[in-house]
């Protein structure tokens, strides 16, 4: 089930709605029972038996952090509430030297959810991988022959990611372990970012799990984000996925047209997940959670560098706290500093799919993220407009998009190819135009390219709400509603990571 989905808006999300306000006073433990069960009911909704999975790694992770936090009797004691009453669990002291079982606790829940997350997204990858280089070699005899296909949950690269980052939190002090399985599960399993994120980390909702509040201003302004991000998911990103998909499937391409499908493919990314994103946090508000914000203008950016800090922002906030940092950082000298931002990247590359492509999507962010750590520290005379900058950033990040969009590397240098004229222009490529630049597809492009470069955030949006502002975000539901019904292309990129 997706957000952008009649389904989800006229019942499920009434729904949740319904039992989340039906249960006003009840308990906070009983609230988070009622939206963990929702969460279960959420993802289990296109595939049930993954639900016992996210279950048994859930509680797998709680037992460990429970142990980590205390010692091996103090899981029996979480379950006996006067025991808890003597031995609260409370953070650990962050420079303190930790026990022999402390640290194969911690490791026991790294292998494991990396494991998990490797067998499902990586084996068929690695098979196929491994078979392309023995048979390259000429030693076909080696080749792995296999039946056995592995289907991908849905959002565990997310939820594996959220569960790790508890683990480690409670590991380094940062947070204390959640005596309340049920509080736990909530936090695992909360639907408004359980399969497309953002990536929250523990100790950012660890309050809000034990106390939150129900205001009408949170819904209020719940709501205005839902519908923004409605507007932008089905009308903006749709729409460019249109333009997108008729330029990549094309055999035969002009070159203008191609940098045409190209800058649509890089508009429908954006709006297709950074609306994703700004329902997850309506949704968050309307129950009660302040999440925090995961775009800021991306495509606004001069470099690289910030680039990363403005595009999705708890992703790149998760890989330099627990990968780019652990790894040395800039601790280590600057070739060092180098390797681990390549490193970072190839690492972030890969986790958002099982393709070389994804991989060579990570490495150019990679190498150009080092060239411009060497090229900060150097002294320079001539600094170029913002406004060529901005440009030149965002024709890098186009380009890179490439790869991510591509099936494999032979079709991502056939489609580059197209863009600098290098492949022969078919008769074809006329008929294409007649898709482009049809008045629709054209005043789609438009808009998007306006919102992206010259309109505020929704965040900023949505930050004092008027009686003018309430009318477009309510026209913008009743069109987006209309999109909903009346057409059966509703793809979302980031719902298969």
């Amino acid at each position: 089930m997706v957000f952008s989905s009649y389904i989800f808006v006229f019942y499920f999300l009434p729904l949740a709605l319904l039992v989340t306000y039906g249960l006003f006073f009840a308990p906070q433990r009983a609230r988070n029972l009622a939206l963990a069960l929702l969460g279960y009911a959420f993802y289990g909704w296109a595939a049930p038996q993954f639900v016992f999975l996210m279950f048994a790694t859930t509680l797998f992770d709680w037992t460990l952090s429970i142990v980590i936090a205390g010692n091996r009797w103090q899981v029996w004691r979480t379950w006996n509430s006067k025991e808890t009453d003597k031995n609260p669990i409370v953070a650990l002291e962050q420079n303190a030297p930790r026990s022999r079982t402390q640290r194969t606790a911690v490791a026991m829940s790294v292998i494991s959810n990396l494991m998990l997350l490797g067998f499902f997204k990586y084996f068929d990858f690695t098979v196929d991988s491994y078979n392309g280089v023995v048979q390259a070699l000429g030693f076909t005899e080696m080749q792995w022959n296999t039946t056995l296909q592995i289907a991908l949950p849905l959002g565990i690269s997310f939820y594996t990611f959220q569960t790790l980052s508890y683990i480690i939190d409670v590991y380094r002090g940062d947070a204390k372990a959640m005596r309340s399985f049920i509080d736990f599960a909530c936090f695992v399993s909360m639907f408004p970012h359980l399969v497309a994120g953002p990536i929250l980390k523990f100790s950012f909702l660890a309050d809000q799990l034990e106390y939150r509040t129900l205001t009408t201003q949170k819904f209020a302004r719940g709501v205005a984000f839902f519908c923004l991000g409605l507007a932008k998911k089905v009308i903006l990103a749709n729409a460019c996925a249109k333009i997108a998909d008729a330029a990549f499937s094309s055999s035969s391409i002009h070159p203008a047209d191609a940098w045409f499908g190209a800058a649509a493919y890089a508009f429908q990314i954006y709006f297709d997940f950074s609306g994703y994103s700004d329902m997850a946090i309506g949704l968050g508000l309307m129950l009660g959670f302040v999440f925090a914000r995961n775009f800021d203008h991306p495509y606004r950016s001069a470099s690289i560098t910030e680039f990363w800090r403005r595009w999705h922002i708890s992703l790149s906030t998760w890989l330099r706290e627990y990968l780019y940092i652990p790894l040395g950082g800039n601790r280590k000298g600057k070739a060092r500093t180098y390797v681990n931002l390549f490193a970072t990247m190839l690492l972030g590359g890969l986790w958002h799919g099982a393709s070389w492509n994804y991989v060579i999507w990570g490495a150019i962010h990679g190498l150009a993220l080092a060239y411009e750590r060497s090229r900060s520290k150097a002294n320079k005379r001539f600094v170029l407009p913002r406004v060529l900058r901005v440009g030149m950033t965002f024709v890098v990040v186009m380009i890179a998009w490439i790869f991510f969009r591509t099936p494999d590397l032979p079709q991502a240098i056939s489609y580059l190819s197209s863009m600098v004229g290098a492949n022969p222009i078919g008769d074809s490529a006329v008929l294409l135009r007649g898709v482009f630049y049809q008045p629709y597809a054209l005043l789609s492009f438009c808009l998007a390219a306006f919102v992206v470069w010259f309109c505020p955030d929704t965040w900023e949006w949505t930050e004092n709400l008027t009686l003018f502002k309430t009318a477009i975000f309510l026209t913008l539901f009743c069109i987006s509603v209309v999109f909903l019904v009346t057409q059966a292309y509703q793809p979302f990129i980031y719902f298969i990571f």
